[in-house]
């Protein structure tokens, strides 16, 4: 007898699976849905085997709720779960700040400082920061259309200039070589540093103060003399900037805010 036809054969005799083991496979990063104030509600669900409880969080980077389970616990129990904390989902949400997007007239941050996305003549041109009369501000060119996606290009490349001047700077003084540098827009961490010196960095960083962004070159250039956040990593970061706590708990405070521009 073939195996699948053996399996059909003792299937009445072996009887369903367990509820618990067959939900564990399938539940963990499903999305299940709640009806929400503003329309549906989407939730990101995982299962980790060391939680103790379900955990409802939302993610003030992004905006995005997610349903942490422990081992074991099955789609019924978790939407139920979900259904018990829709009014705390909507509260929630609603108290979010709201995303602001690169328009015209719009006011941003850039290097820490506040400047008005202003839509200028002639048609064509290059998108740069200028101080006015009444305001500092960033001049886009061209197609207003365009003014979202030329604001983001130019922050992009701002962001990638300073970071990389601010990066071999620091290599520079801890004797260290750098691989390929790059900008991302990465969510769950302002810079990374791989093992041969390839650094990448949030595009983000171009709207904090300078300051906070030259603390974060350093801080991923120190990881090219330790891959770890050890006493003598920090010792290393300390070497490059005395007062790096200052840039940590700007980070801490107001950098979670710096998700909110641009297109989500």
């Amino acid at each position: 007898m073939a195996r699948s036809g053996f399996l059909d054969f003792l299937a009445p005799y072996l009887g369903a699976p367990k509820p618990g083991k067959a939900q564990r496979g399938t539940l963990d990063g499903a999305v299940l849905t709640v009806p929400g104030a503003g329309g549906p509600i989407e939730v990101l669900v995982r299962i980790r085997p060391n939680a103790r409880r379900l955990i409802l969080k939302i993610d003030r980077k992004t905006g995005g709720a997610a349903l942490t389970l422990p081992r074991g616990i099955g789609r019924v129990r978790a939407e139920r779960f979900l259904d018990a904390h829709v009014s705390w989902l909507n509260a929630r949400l609603s108290a979010l700040p709201a995303r602001i997007a690169f328009h015209d007239g719009v006011e941003i941050p850039f290097r820490g400082a506040p400047h008005r996305i202003t839509h200028s003549l002639p048609f064509r041109g290059e998108t740069r920061a200028a101080d006015t009369q009444d305001a500092a501000r960033l001049l886009v060119h061209g197609d207003i259309a365009q003014v979202p996606r030329r604001v983001l290009r130019f922050l992009k490349a701002e962001a990638l200039h300073e970071l990389t001047q601010a990066s071999h700077h620091h290599a520079a003084r801890l004797g260290v070589t750098l691989g390929k540098i790059t900008i991302r827009d990465t969510r769950s961490r302002w810079g990374s540093c791989s093992a041969r010196g390839d650094l990448s960095y949030s595009w983000r960083l171009i709207l904090a103060p300078p300051f906070v962004l030259d603390y974060l070159a350093a801080h991923e250039v120190a990881h090219r003399l330790e891959m770890n956040h050890s006493p003598r990593y920090w010792r290393h970061v300390e070497t490059l900037i005395a007062d790096f706590g200052r840039a940590e708990a700007w980070l801490k405070r107001h950098g979670p805010s710096l998700h909110r521009f641009g297109e989500a």
